[in-house]
This record gives structure tokens, C-alpha cells and sequence, in this order.
């Protein structure tokens, strides 16, 4: 059990991941300010996260599995994990405010629970059914009233930003169904990274948005070698909290991200909510709380499904 001053050490690293993850929205943000676009973008975020990873998995002492079946699992989680879903927010990130960009972040789990029915990795529950409902509630006051936003054209871009959620639900679905190969999650991404900078780079030079890496970097070159660099060592650190303690205390850091962005938002880019906005955010906060597993639940499952639950957790912040 952990003692109060390691649940302490817990839960400052907890809110330092939230704050870790909470930044990269914003970022985006400023990444695509100047004209960036988004397989240019996804590319070098590849290469810049994939090379972190590769030296956390070289300190680790382990290595990239090169088997048949692990590359068809870096290629489907490397297109429904990142190319796919990055590709539609970088563009929602064009047009929306980052604030828009966290709280649709929440909508993970409710686009989650509905594929885990129908792929069979869970059963019914009515309150998560309700957590669902809250979450459609909160799309509802995004998009329904005309004081949602800052500007009413934005409406058009809110289903783009739940592209990436959706993904999201699919993935951690997919490797709760099919499982990793006994690879960690590390070793996935890292392998999925690899795959991804190998899809994206004709993508990225065959459409015209290639991004030339020398000097000198602007804003938004900062900004996406900041947001790249942080998401591989909050997720490193992220799996490493789902072992210390466990996969429901880690999982809390779902609040925190969405809680986070929106702050980051405001501090950064200035942005500015209305009445609205605010009670979408309470929406989503409420079903995220009811669409999650309870404790019993998880750690049951967590003893059946092993590395596979801990994926399914750590996708739900990617």
C-alpha cells in the first residue's frame, strides 16, 4: 500500500502529467498560426516523440520488435492512433480555439464505451449510458447556442475536433480486443512512430506541406518540438504511474487534462469562454465520471487483460 507521503509524491506527478498533457492543445494552436499544415506537422512529431522513445526503450534495455504481427500492430495503431486523428486536429486547431480542442478531448471515453459494446470488450451499464448522454449534452451546448462560441462559423468545425476522440475510443478498443503481441505500450508507440513517419513523409511531401527543419525556428516550430517532446515523456511517465499505482488513480489525470488545456488556453493564448462553454465543460467532466470503469471493475480486469488494460487506460489521454 502506498503511504501518505508517497500518495502525496503520486499526486503532484499526477497533476504535473494533467498540466503536461493539458499544454499540447494550445500548442497545437500556435503550431498551425503561421500557415503549418498538418502532415508536415504529424511528420516531424513523429520523428522528434519516436527519438525519445527510442531512448527511453534503450534505458529500459528493451528493443522495436521487428515481428510480422507487432508491424501490422504499429501500422493500424500508427494510422487510428496518430496520423488519422492528428491530421483532423491540426486542421479543427485552424479554426477553433484550443479551449473547444480540450474539452472535445473528453468526449474519449463516450465515443469508447459504445465500440467496447459493440467490439464486446464490455457490458451494458445505464450510468455509463447516462455519461454518454451528459457527453452529447456538452457537444449540444457547443454547438446549439448562438453565444457558445466566438464566432457562430465556428459550429462547422466542432465534428472535426471529435474526429480524433473517436479514433481514440477505436484504438484503445482495438488493443483491448486484439492485445499488443506481450508488447508494452511503450514499445507500440514507439514502433507505431517509427510506421507514422514512414506513412506521413511522402503525405507531407506530395501535398506541399513540407516543413524545412533548419534555422531559423519560429514560434511555431517551438511549439511543435515542445508539444512532441512533452507528450512522450508525460506518456513514459504516464505508464510508469499506471504500474506504481495503479490504472484507476492514473486514470484520474483525464480530469486534469481537460482542466489544464482550457487553463493553459486562457493563460497563453488569451482566450475567453462563455456561460456556455462552461457548462459544456461541466457536462463532459459529469460523464467522463460515469463512463468510467469503477474501481472494482478495473482492477478486475486489469487482472485479466494485463498490459492490454493499462493501453486502454493511457489511450483515453493521448
Amino acid at each position: 500500500m502506498t503511504s501518505g507521503t508517497g500518495r502525496a509524491g503520486l499526486l503532484v506527478i499526477l497533476v504535473c502529467l494533467g498540466a503536461g498533457w493539458g499544454i499540447t492543445q494550445p500548442l497545437a494552436k500556435i503550431a498551425v498560426s503561421e500557415g503549418y499544415r498538418h502532415f508536415g506537422l504529424i511528420f516531424w512529431q513523429l520523428v522528434i516523440s519516436g527519438a525519445l522513445l527510442a531512448a527511453i526503450t534503450v534505458v529500459r534495455g528493451k528493443r522495436l520488435s521487428l515481428q510480422p504481427r507487432h508491424l501490422w500492430l504499429y501500422l493500424v495503431i500508427a494510422q487510428v492512433g496518430t496520423v488519422l486523428p492528428n491530421a483532423a486536429s491540426y486542421e479543427a486547431a485552424r479554426h477553433l480555439p484550443a479551449g473547444v480542442l480540450s474539452v472535445s478531448i473528453a468526449t474519449v471515453p463516450m465515443f469508447a464505451f459504445p465500440m467496447a459494446l459493440m467490439m464486446g470488450n464490455d457490458h451494458f451499464q445505464w450510468s455509463r449510458l447516462f455519461g454518454v448522454v451528459f457527453g452529447l449534452i456538452g457537444v449540444g451546448l457547443l454547438i446549439g447556442p448562438e453565444a457558445s462560441l466566438p464566432e457562430r462559423a465556428m459550429v462547422a468545425f466542432i465534428p472535426l475536433a471529435l474526429v480524433a476522440p473517436a479514433f481514440y475510443g477505436f484504438e484503445g478498443n482495438y488493443v483491448a480486443r486484439w492485445g499488443t503481441g506481450g508488447l508494452d505500450p511503450i514499445q507500440v508507440l514507439l514502433g507505431a512512430s517509427v510506421v507514422g513517419a514512414a506513412l506521413a513523409l511522402p503525405l507531407a511531401v506530395f501535398s506541399g506541406q513540407w516543413i524545412d527543419p533548419r534555422p531559423p525556428w519560429g514560434l511555431p516550430d517551438l511549439a511543435l518540438i515542445a508539444s512532441s517532446c512533452v507528450h512522450a515523456l508525460v506518456y513514459a511517465t504516464y505508464v510508469w504511474m499506471v504500474g506504481r499505482a495503479g490504472p484507476v488513480f492514473a486514470s484520474l489525470v483525464s480530469y486534469l487534462v481537460t482542466g489544464f488545456g482550457v487553463m493553459w488556453s486562457m493563460a497563453l493564448l488569451g482566450e475567453r469562454y462563455s456561460g456556455y462553454f462552461w457548462a459544456a465543460v461541466v457536462m463532459m467532466v459529469l460523464g467522463m465520471f460515469l463512463v468510467q470503469p469503477r474501481r472494482s471493475e478495473t482492477v478486475a480486469r486489469a487482472g485479466i487483460a494485463g498490459k492490454s488494460e493499462r493501453w486502454t487506460d493511457s489511450q483515453a489521454l493521448k
